[in-house]
């Protein structure tokens, strides 16, 4: 049982070599760069087998503890930035993926969780995998746009702008459809569809400041006006910090230890 997640280390250095590889070939080539993408597709493809090959081992979806969403974290990731280096051509943006990616990659590494078999029964529903990987891959959409607008508030550019909107409204909707399978998921486990703990109350916190800014973004003068501008790259922002609130930064408040979402139990 523990094979799939002992070469783990062996696998994080390979889908960093070749992530690193490919963050390169596009730093150095203004064109897309073919070499860039196929060693991001294989870093990818890599990573794929191993999640595939840990839920096997572990016999259940690797998707319980923080360091398993961490893991997927760090895929979806390296997808985002793939998917915006080809829609949008940011030469940069394979390089802060891989960074990202690789960061989680060390956290797994340095602090292993315990994967074992266990899934307390709340956790095994239909609803559980598409609610957490939903969730997950919402975050490294939104994690791609916050660095955008980080860079457009930095810059004073406006080459940024389509990419933030779309990957916006791509990362609100799938963070949409988290809330309502896990809705949907706490209605059948616990009896109600809502109940207001830190980490649901977080959640409507994040979403409505991304409504917010999707509000903006679909109004004209906020392109006209510079001061509307960074009133908007600064909203999605702090959604995101929000956003790591409600991943993993209510697991410190004390009412954590109460709650239903904790990634301990």
């Amino acid at each position: 049982m523990e094979l799939g997640w002992n070469i783990f280390p062996w696998v994080a250095a390979a889908v960093f070599t070749l992530a690193l590889a490919s963050a390169l070939f596009a730093l150095r080539k203004r064109e897309r760069s073919s070499m860039a993408i196929a060693c991001s597709a294989t870093a990818i493809a890599l990573f794929v087998l191993f999640m595939a090959s840990l839920w096997m081992t572990l016999e259940r979806p690797p998707l319980r503890t923080m360091g398993e969403t961490r893991l997927w974290y760090s895929l979806f990731m390296l997808l985002a930035g793939l998917f915006t280096y080809l829609r949008w051509r940011f030469r940069w943006i394979l390089s802060f993926s891989t960074l990202m990616a690789t960061v989680f990659m060390v956290i797994n590494i340095l602090k292993p969780e315990i994967h074992d078999q266990t899934l307390m029964p709340a956790l095994q529903s239909i609803w559980f995998v598409p609610h957490v990987s939903v969730y997950m891959f919402s975050y490294a959409l939104l994690g791609c746009a916050t660095i955008l607008a980080i860079g457009a508030l930095a810059t004073r550019s406006d080459k940024f702008d389509e990419a933030i909107e779309r990957l916006i409204y791509g990362g609100v909707a799938f963070v949409t459809i988290g809330m309502l399978t896990g809705a949907i998921w706490a209605k059948d486990a616990w009896g109600a569809y809502w109940s207001w703990d830190a980490k649901e109350a977080w959640a409507a916190v994040t979403w409505g400041l991304y409504l917010i800014a999707i509000h903006l973004a679909l109004r004209p003068a906020t392109y006209t006006s510079e001061r509307q501008k960074r009133i908007y790259y600064i909203i999605i922002i702090v959604a995101f910090v929000a956003l790591q609130m409600c991943w993993w930064g209510v697991n410190y408040l004390p009412s954590a230890e109460a709650s239903v979402h904790a990634y301990n139990q």
